[in-house]
Order: structure tokens, then C-alpha cells, then sequence
């Protein structure tokens, strides 16, 4: 994270302001496409082996493809949800934070296809494999883990913590990586990456500890004996005659800027106690 602030006082002006209205513009601009000419999202996949053949477009053409083509009324939906959610991460983290977790999202994914394109032998297509969808879903991932207690309405009915939804996604992509094979668990693994170091930089791993654990258990133990153990103590009490606030609620106390020290004087003794010199 020292890392990331001092690139972030560098480069900060640089950031694009209101990223999530351009990613919503890019899907919104991929399902007008596939409306019109379904066969065209064909020519725009990541596909290493084409880009290494002359197609270099596709290194960012793929970026249109939207995360689902389903009816008008879910895109709507879609749209709105991510630009809300998107925003929202912005205002958080700043401009420049933001940029990095989807760029960086973006890259590890590109990097991630190349990689598989080589170990597969290079002459292999991956379809639609290495996709905006889990962009998407790191997207969403990092807003369930920043207002994990914020309330979404699951199929647009049930209040549910946006944190519970959190984690039935991790579950459905831990289920679908245990299921499918290695091409599928690297493009996962690799479009979510940008999640992964999140969680772990911006989470003190160390609570995790037992021995922390124990101390946090002590110290709570310890407030808890401090807080029964000091409803006696009073907040104000006379130099003179040790009277304090419980001695009746029409005693006043003052400090006496003229004595050295910090002494304290109901209002009989104020201006009638003999100055304290050192």
C-alpha cells in the first residue's frame, strides 16, 4: 500500500475521473452491437493466437463484448447496477485506486490468455473464455468486501446484505473452477486477480493470528473490568474540602489559574483558598 500512495502522489492527476460511466458505455456499446450483428462479437474475443497473427485490435475489442446478452429489461438493470456500484468504489478509494483495480484487472487478464495461449501450444481459441464477465465480478466482489452490511433487494424482493451475495459468488466460482478444467480456472483466477491483492493489501492478515486474537480478547477484558471498576470515580473534586460533583448538583468547580498545578475548587473555595506556589 506504500507502494500504491506514493505512485498514487505521482501519478494521481492522470486518473480518469468517472470510470465507471466508460465501462457502462463500452457494455452498453457491445449490446448494440450484438443486437444489430450478433456474428461480429466473433471478430473482437481475446484470442491471443489471432492477435499474434496480425488481429492486435482484439487486445482491446474484447472489452466491448458486454458480460451477458440476455433481454433489454436485464441489460437495463445490468447497466444501472454496475454504474452504481462502480461509482460508489470511486468515491471510496479515489480516482486514481480505482483506475488501477480495473486497469490492473484488465491487464492480468490479457496477460493470463497469453500465458495459456503459450502453454496450450499457441494455436488455440478460447472463445469467449477470457471475458468482461469476471471484470464484472471483481467489480462487484470489491464493493460486497467495501460495504459488506449494505442492503441490495435479491430478486428485486428480499433485503439481502450485499456481503451474503458476496459470498454466494465466491462459492459459485470456486464451484465452477473445481468443475471445469485448467483453461477455465486460469482465466478466473487471472481476471480476478486484481480482487485478490486487494483483499489481502488492504486487510491486516495478522488479526488472523491466535496469539492477536488473545490479546484483542484480553484487552476487552480489561476495558470491561476498567469500565465496572470506575463507576465511582468522580470528574470533579475540590482542593479544599474534597467535595465533588455527587455532593450536590449546585456545586460548580473551577481551576485556579493562579496556582501552580492543576487544582480544582468547588465555588466557597475559589476565591477564598490560599494560592498554591511551587
Amino acid at each position: 500500500m506504500n507502494f500504491l500512495n506514493k505512485m498514487e502522489r505521482r501519478f494521481g492527476r492522470y486518473a480518469l475521473t468517472n470510470l465507471s460511466l466508460y465501462i457502462v458505455l463500452t457494455y452498453a456499446a457491445g449490446y448494440l452491437l450484438y443486437m444489430i450483428t450478433p456474428q461480429v462479437l466473433t471478430y473482437m474475443t481475446l484470442e491471443p493466437a489471432m492477435i499474434l497473427r496480425g488481429q492486435v485490435w482484439r487486445i482491446v475489442s474484447w472489452l466491448l463484448i458486454p458480460p451477458s446478452t440476455q433481454n433489454i429489461f436485464f441489460i437495463l438493470i445490468t447497466l444501472m447496477f454496475y454504474y452504481s456500484i462502480g461509482t460508489s468504489l470511486e468515491r471510496t478509494w479515489g480516482a486514481f485506486r480505482y483506475n488501477v483495480y480495473i486497469f490492473s484487472g484488465i491487464l492480468m487478464t490479457i496477460i493470463g490468455a497469453f500465458i495459456l495461449n503459450f502453454v496450450l501450444g499457441g494455436n488455440v481459441l478460447f472463445g469467449g473464455l477470457f471475458s468482461t464477465y469476471y471484470i464484472s465480478m471483481s467489480i462487484f466482489l470489491a464493493y460486497a468486501a467495501t460495504y459488506p452490511d449494505n442492503q441490495v433487494l435479491f430478486m428485486m424482493i428480499i433485503p439481502l446484505k450485499i456481503k451474503w451475495l458476496g459470498v454466494a459468488y465466491v462459492l459459485m466460482i470456486l464451484a465452477e473452477m473445481i468443475q471445469s478444467g485448467w483453461a477455465v480456472r486460469v482465466a478466473i483466477i487471472c481476471s480476478l486477480m486484481n480482487f485478490i491483492i486487494f483483499f489481502f493489501m488492504t486487510r491486516n492478515m495478522s488479526r488472523y493470528n491466535p496469539r492477536e486474537i488473545h490479546r484483542r480478547k484480553e484487552f476487552q477484558r480489561a476495558v470491561h473490568r476498567s469500565q465496572v471498576n470506575n463507576k465511582g470515580i468522580t470528574k470533579h473534586k475540590c482542593a479544599i474540602c474534597g467535595r465533588t460533583e455527587k455532593d450536590g448538583e449546585h456545586l460548580e468547580f473551577r481551576f485556579c489559574s493562579k496556582c501552580n498545578g492543576n487544582y480544582e475548587y468547588c465555588q466557597d473555595h475559589l476565591f477564598t483558598h490560599t494560592h498554591i506556589r511551587w
